[in-house]
């Protein structure tokens, strides 16, 4: 599947005499490698077609392997960029990623409540370099104040898994709509479900399983769509904020959620498939593979494969 990326336009505009982008605001730390965070989001936005307006509110110190540390932005400072913003720019949809503290969920939480009808896509990253009563406290907001918001809330299977079903003992994975349903308590709609391993049977012959990571759509009722991806042997930072980004700006420009979800998850597979080691560390999702001269493009679509990557194993995270 490839994605057509082209500019959308302002739906609370329809009679403007030129296209303007839909305008996407993000609440997300900053992340100085690129990779994820506001830098991530601002990429995958405008790599879209939409207009990001990004709000700190945290900073995240790391390199393009692991985390070292956060200093978090007072909540009042979070509140201020983004009304000073609000007064002023009419916003299409939220993605909400990393807040920093329980308080900064409050804050966030509360300008969100302002606005019901833009839809919010919520990111739950792994927050094992938290410590742990920081990550219980945060947790806790987030389920109670962010989630009843939240129209889709995106997360690998084993991080929605800790989150949504912390006491979940089944010798079995829980599944999409059971993650769904526990989302759905705490008002949440649609989770999109990503990083669900699955092993193909093969039948009467000597070849290994093969094994490919699901990504899906579902409601308490329910699988909506998805994709798989097929796994292989590379290992990738930024995924999960870029996914997450671009669903918000395709929310932002009007497509159904089916659909959006769909390409979404296409974009994400193409950047990942073009994506590149800028140090030592994972590899970093490429936002604008589509942007390639045109010399280079016919040079690689002539080799009929992506472009190879080296690391680890791939999956969103």
């Amino acid at each position: 599947m490839t994605v057509d990326i082209s500019p959308i336009t302002n739906p609370a505009d329809p009679d403007a005499e030129s296209i303007a982008p839909a305008c996407v605001m993000s609440f997300n730390a900053s992340d100085a490698t690129g990779a994820g965070g506001l830098a991530g989001d601002v990429a995958t936005i405008a790599a879209m077609g939409a207009h990001a307006l990004p709000v700190i509110t945290a900073v995240v110190l790391r390199d393009t392997a692991e985390v070292f540390d956060h200093h978090v932005i007072d909540a009042d400072v979070v509140v201020e960029q983004a009304r000073s913003v609000l007064e002023d720019v009419t916003i299409a949809a939220w993605k909400v990623g990393f807040l920093g503290s329980a308080e900064g969920v409050s804050a966030v939480a509360e300008i969100l409540s302002d606005y019901p009808d833009v839809p919010l896509v919520a990111y739950m990253q792994n927050l094992s370099w938290v410590e742990e009563d920081e990550q219980a406290a945060y947790l806790d907001a987030f389920r109670e104040l962010v989630l009843p918001q939240t129209e889709v809330l995106v997360g690998s299977h084993q991080t929605l898994t800790d989150f949504l079903l912390p006491d979940w003992s089944a010798e079995r994975p829980a599944s999409p709509r059971e993650l769904a349903v526990a989302a759905g308590e705490h008002g949440t709609r649609f989770v999109l479900v990503t990083s669900v391993l699955v092993t193909s049977v093969l039948v009467q012959t000597s070849k290994s399983p093969e094994q490919f990571f699901d990504n899906v759509l579902a409601s308490p009722q329910g699988a909506i769509t998805g994709e798989k991806f097929e796994r292989f042997e590379v290992s990738f930072v930024g995924a999960g904020d870029t996914l997450s980004a671009a669903l918000a700006a395709l929310l932002a420009s009007g497509t159904e959620l089916h659909t959006a979800v769909g390409e979404s998850l296409a974009f994400l597979d193409q950047a990942l498939d073009a994506g590149f080691r800028p140090g030592m560390g994972n590899v970093i999702p490429d936002r604008f593979f589509w942007a390639l001269p045109p010399g280079e493009e016919d040079e690689l679509e002539g080799e009929g494969s992506p472009p190879e990557v080296p690391g680890g194993s791939r999956q969103v995270h």
